[in-house]
């Protein structure tokens, strides 16, 4: 069984809600995923033991959140190349956070990526709940080969 951490950046929470969808499609897939703020993570050896990574952040005026940034500085230190990821984001009117996320997940931390990014104005509209589940199972997906 594999094991994915799920890290998020939220203002309002729906980001965090998000991402706690994503982790019942990893589990719906009979894998273990644990899901925690950005400000959780207070270190990098706080990254091992996991299979495979998804982060998230809310975009706010055209950005992630600041708390995201850091994170992924730190991502830098714990040596995820060729571990499963993907990345979501939440958004108002523009979306641009998982994009960027996911470019450096890919390029610079040198992961594993899954097709693409979840990019989702609020969990409860237009079938969310149900696409966020999806990703999660995709990501699942890649444990298994």
């Amino acid at each position: 069984m594999a094991k994915a951490l799920i890290v998020y950046a939220t203002r309002t929470g729906e980001t965090q809600n998000i991402g706690e969808l994503i982790a019942e499609g990893v589990r719906f897939s009979g894998h273990e995923a644990d899901v925690v703020g950005v400000k959780e993570v207070k270190n990098e050896s706080d990254l091992d033991g996991y299979d495979g990574y998804v982060f998230g952040s809310s975009t706010y005026h055209g950005e992630m959140l600041q708390g995201m940034k850091t994170f992924l500085f730190l991502a830098e230190k714990a040596n995820l190349e060729g571990k499963v990821g993907g990345a979501f984001g939440s958004f108002g009117w523009s979306g641009e956070a998982n994009d960027r996320i996911f470019d450096t997940m890919k390029h610079i931390l040198k992961m594993n990526m899954i097709g693409d990014t979840l990019r989702l104005k609020s969990s409860s509209l237009g079938g969310g709940q149900q696409m966020a589940q999806d990703y999660g199972r995709e990501i699942a997906k890649k444990f298994n080969g």
